[in-house]
């Protein structure tokens, strides 16, 4: 039986809205993962222009560069991203300064480290390998992992 050209188009229509709506639990967890990896930077960024800025009350790109290890023209691009966001302003012929929200950021960037390096600590990991591999964990837990982490730290802690 030879369907009419409307009812082909109709079933490869839903066909093709079926599969784009069929999102599979290994392309969600992918594409948060990539979203991860933005955010990573960004946080990586705010975290080392704070602890710039606690050192020699600005901060420089080139300063920048040289303690990520990236080329001069990637940490201005950064930089020209955290400003877009709302993460940094510059001034002519100064430095680079965090704004309160980059500010804000940094402050729980830090903070969600020392959770991760205090659970790391606390089942029995070196306290070296403990900040090290907290570096890249903190980018990637959740708030309700980071809450499970408290509690764990809590009740351990009762001991």
């Amino acid at each position: 039986m030879k369907r009419s050209l409307p009812e082909r188009v109709s079933e490869r229509e839903a066909a093709a809205a079926a599969e784009a709506a069929a999102e599979t639990a290994f392309e969600k967890r992918h594409r948060h993962a990539r979203a991860q990896r933005s955010t990573a930077l960004t946080e990586d960024y705010v975290e080392l222009i704070a602890d710039l800025m606690a050192l020699h009350g600005e901060v420089r790109v080139t300063e920048i560069a040289r303690r990520l290890g990236v080329s001069h023209p990637t940490a201005v691009k950064s930089v020209a991203r955290l400003k877009r966001d709302g993460f940094v302003t510059s001034r002519p012929y100064r430095g680079i300064f965090l704004t309160e929200e980059g500010s804000a950021l940094a402050d729980r960037v830090r903070a969600r480290h020392q959770l991760v390096v205090q659970l790391l600590l606390a089942i029995g990991v070196a306290r070296e390998d403990a900040e090290s591999d907290a570096e890249g964990i903190e980018h990637h837990v959740s708030d309700r992992t980071l809450a499970a982490f408290e509690r764990y730290l809590a009740r351990s802690s009762k001991r």
